[in-house]
Parts: C-alpha cells; structure tokens; sequence
C-alpha cells in the first residue's frame, strides 16, 4: 500500500498527534473523577472516553496509513450505519429481495470516490440507484406498503451511503498548483474534527446557558443558546485550523466552518425525529457511552457534502 506519510502534511501529523494528547488529558480526568465519585458515576464518562479512543485510533491509523485503507475504513462505517438504519426501520418481507442493491451502491459509490470520477459519482445513487430500487420492487408485485418501503430505502441510502461518501471523495482531490501535498487527508481531518467538536461545543454551551428550546418535540435538549454556542466556536476553530490544515484560506475556512456546524446540527436533530418517531433513545449499543453508528455519524451526514461542495466550488 501506499504509505500516506509522504502525503500527509506535518500539520495533519501534528494535529492527530494533539487529538491523542486531549485524549490522554481526558483520560487522566475519568480516572480522577471515578476515584473521587465513585465507579457507578463515572461510568459513563469514561465509557465515552474510551469509545473514542478506539474511533479516534482506528480513524487516524487509517488516515496516515494507506489511501485504500481510509477508502475501505469509511465504507465500513457507512455499510454499519446502513445495516442499523434497516434493522430500525420496519421493512416489508418481500423487500428482502431488493435491500442487496442498497447494499451494493457501498463498495460502487465508494469505488467512484476512490477512482474521483466525479461525474458518475454524483448521479450514481441519486439517479440511476433512485430508479432501480422501486423497478426492483415493482417487478416484485407486492404494492402494500409500497410509497413508504421505496421512501425508507431511497432516505437510508442518501443517508449512510451518498452523504459519507462526500467525506471519502475528499481523498480523491488532487494536488493544487503551488502545493506538496494532498489537500484531502487534511480536509477530511478538519471535517471530522468540526463535526464533533460542533456536538462538544453545543453541550458545553446549552447545558448551562440554554433557555430557549429550538424543537422541543424532536430534541428537548437542544437550544438557540447551545445552537449558536457551537456555530461561533466552531466557525473559530474552522478560521484557526483551516488555513492550517486545508488549502482554505482564513475566509473560506471560517464559511467552511458555518456550513459544518450548521449542516451538522440539522443532521443531528433530524436523527432525533427519526429516533423520536421509532420511540428509541439510541440507533444501537454498538459503541460504550454513545449509542449507535448513527448516533455518531448523524453530524456527518449532512455535513460532508455541503463542505466537499464549497470546497470543490472553491478550490477545484
């Protein structure tokens, strides 16, 4: 495989090399705050904490090691999030026969990002796969339930598939003029780290300050304090960390960062309906202390392809 250290800026080595260190603070907090509170109540923390650990490590070891492995890395974590959207959504017996192809628009989707063929890449699924599910499904004969299966399936798709593999295509953009390295393992760095860290700001900011409840019968949790918390802190680590990062320069990466953390708040609250409509608190158990998959990407969904867009308008 292609090693990505030659590849990778001495910035983004850097900043992983940071992300590790804040782990390794919080560590050193957990096991400070079971000792002084006792194991029941820092239980969940440190479940969290050593959650991401293993999402932080497998992330970067994937990042600075080999393309292909990044490429395959985020399939997989669209293919998980895939499997837990269909295994919460009820899907009719008879579509069984037709969930293959969802399955299958992962490895062609990813596959297209990976080549950066950009224009079979952006109809695949939202053209050609949008007509073949419900041919599919028509030539099944079975028309009860038939708007809401062909709904569910096509949402599913552009959810786990489409939207994630906005974030791998970032690996696929090439070299600009006057540059040495490749702009995407940095882009995708700072767009995973804004995703999360817009989540982290809007709990810091709401828990305390927040008053005023945007939707509260989607999100109790969510408010206009907390919302805007994390737009301004997370439009200022864009404006520091983009020029730093990313090919973006201080104004494209302070919109940059606007669009992510607003993208990304509307991704996490329209997870919430979805779990408020299913009557579930979590997608899953998959991961200690965070829930599911989707519970984890739901940021990320919307996120990644408003800030690969601006980027390819700005840059490419």
């Amino acid at each position: 495989m292609t090693s990505f250290f030659s590849q990778v800026s001495p910035s983004v080595l850097t900043t992983m090399a940071g992300i590790f260190g804040t782990l390794s603070l919080a560590s050193v907090f957990g096991a400070w705050f079971k000792a002084s509170r006792g194991a029941e109540a820092a239980r969940e923390l440190n479940q969290r904490i050593g959650s991401w650990w293993i999402m932080a490590g497998l992330f970067c070891v994937a990042l600075a090691t080999s393309p292909v492995l990044t490429f395959c890395f985020l399939g997989f974590v669209s293919f998980l999030g895939l499997k837990e959207y269909l295994s919460l959504i009820p899907t009719r017996r008879a579509d069984r026969r037709v969930l293959l192809w969802a399955y299958l628009a992962i490895p062609a989707q990813f596959y297209l990002a990976a080549i950066g063929w950009y224009g079979m890449f952006i109809i695949l699924i939202p053209v050609f796969l949008f007509a073949l599910l419900p041919i599919r499904m028509i030539l099944i004969g079975e028309t009860e339930g038939f708007v809401r299966s062909a709904g569910t399936l096509q949402w599913g798709v552009m959810l786990c598939v489409f939207s994630i593999s906005h974030a791998a295509f970032l690996l696929s953009l090439p070299v600009l003029e006057g540059e040495v390295h490749k702009p995407g393992p940095g882009l995708l760095l700072l767009l995973v780290l804004l995703c999360q860290g817009n989540d982290v700001f809007q709990y810091l900011v709401g828990k305390p300050l927040g008053r005023n409840k945007i939707a509260p019968d989607v999100s109790p949790g969510k408010t206009v304090e907390g919302f805007l918390g994390g737009v301004v802190l997370t439009t200022i680590s864009a404006t520091l960390l983009g020029p730093v990062l990313t090919p973006l320069d201080r104004w494209e990466s302070t919109l940059a960062g606007l669009v992510i953390a607003v993208g990304g708040f509307f991704g996490d609250l329209c997870l919430s309906a979805l779990k408020r409509d299913l009557g579930i608190k979590d997608t899953s158990t998959m991961i200690p202390g965070h829930g599911g998959v989707l519970d984890r990407i739901d940021s990320l969904c919307f996120a990644a392809p408003l800030f690969f867009h601006l980027v390819y308008y700005l840059k490419f």
